[in-house]
C-alpha cells in the first residue's frame, strides 16, 4: 500500500458527498474515489441481504481502482455489512455509526439522545447498542425518516416541499426533552437547516459522516498511509454513479466547492 493511493467512498447514493466535503476540509492532500449507487438508492427500506449484496458491489469496484481505504458513508450499509467487509479486507474500512455515536455521547448533558435515519438504519438499532454501550444511562428515542432520502436525490431539498415533509416528520421528536440528535444518514446534512429549526437551535445536531472523518484522519497516520503534502502528487477526485450523472453533478456542484465536477456513469448490474 502507498500513500498515494486513493481513499475509497461507497454510498447508496448522494449522500456520502457530505463525507468527501469533510474530507476535502481535513484532508487536501488525499486523493479520493466516490461511488453513489443512486440507481438502486434509497437503501432504508430495503432487506438487509440485498444492501449487503449491493455494498459488496460497489466495494469490489473500488478495490479495482486500488484503493486504501474504504469508507461506507452510508448509515443503512454500515449498520448490516460493515463487520462483514472489514473482515473480508486487508485495507482499513470504516463506517459511520460508531463515529457519530461517540459524538453524541459527549455531546449530550441530560443523556438524551435522538437519533433519525433510514427504516433500515433504525431497525438494526446499531445507534441504540453503541450508544448503550458508551453510556448505558442513555436514553435514546430513534425515528425513521423514509422521505428524506428521495427528497435529497431529487435534487428537492432546497424547496418548500422539503420543508413540510421535515417538519411533519420530526413532530415525533417534540416535547421529547432531547439536548443532541444524531443525523444517521449522510444525506440528512443537506437538510441540516429545515432540521435545525423545526428541533430548535438548543438541539445539538450531531452529523454521523463529518465525524467520521476524524476517525479516518487518524488511521491514515495509524497505518502511515497518510499522503504527504510533500510528496509532488496533485490529489484527485473521482466520481462514479449508477444513476443519472446530470443530477448528480448538479448535487455536487452545489454541496462541494470543487470546480467543475464531471461524474462517470457506471452500470453495477443487479436491480
Amino acid at each position: 500500500m502507498t500513500h498515494t493511493q486513493p481513499i475509497g467512498f461507497i454510498d447508496s447514493g448522494v449522500g456520502g458527498l457530505t463525507v468527501v466535503k469533510e474530507a476535502i476540509k481535513q484532508l487536501p492532500n488525499e486523493s479520493i474515489l466516490y461511488l453513489g449507487d443512486t440507481a438502486r438508492c434509497p437503501y432504508g427500506p430495503r432487506p438487509a441481504e440485498q444492501v449487503i449484496d449491493y455494498t459488496w458491489q460497489m466495494t469490489r469496484f473500488l478495490l479495482e481502482k486500488n484503493i486504501k481505504m474504504l469508507v461506507i458513508a452510508c448509515n443503512t450499509a454500515t449498520a448490516v455489512a460493515l463487520d462483514e467487509i472489514k473482515a473480508a479486507l486487508s485495507i482499513p474500512v470504516i463506517g459511520v455509526i460508531l463515529p457519530g455515536s461517540r459524538a453524541a455521547v459527549k455531546a449530550t448533558s441530560n443523556h438524551r439522545i435522538g437519533v433519525i435515519g433510514t427504516a433500515g438504519t433504525i431497525k438494526s438499532h446499531s445507534y441504540e447498542r453503541a450508544l448503550k454501550a458508551k453510556s448505558p444511562q442513555t436514553t435514546v428515542i430513534s425515528l425513521a425518516c423514509p422521505k428524506f432520502v428521495p427528497i435529497v436525490e431529487s435534487n428537492q431539498y432546497h424547496s418548500s416541499v422539503a420543508k413540510k415533509i421535515v417538519s411533519e416528520t420530526l413532530r415525533p421528536l417534540k416535547n421529547k426533552k432531547l439536548d443532541t440528535v444524531i443525523l444517521g444518514c449522510t444525506h440528512y446534512p443537506l437538510l441540516k437547516h429545515m432540521i435545525q429549526n423545526e428541533l430548535g437551535s438548543t438541539i445539538r445536531l450531531i452529523d454521523s459522516g463529518a465525524e467520521t472523518v476524524g476517525e479516518v484522519s487518524t488511521l491514515l497516520d495509524y497505518f502511515d498511509i497518510a499522503q504527504q503534502s510533500d510528496q509532488d502528487v496533485i490529489p484527485t477526485h473521482e466520481f462514479y454513479t449508477t444513476g443519472s450523472p446530470k443530477i448528480f453533478d448538479e448535487i455536487a456542484n452545489d454541496w462541494l466547492d470543487l470546480p467543475n465536477i464531471s461524474s462517470n456513469h457506471i452500470d453495477l448490474g443487479g436491480k
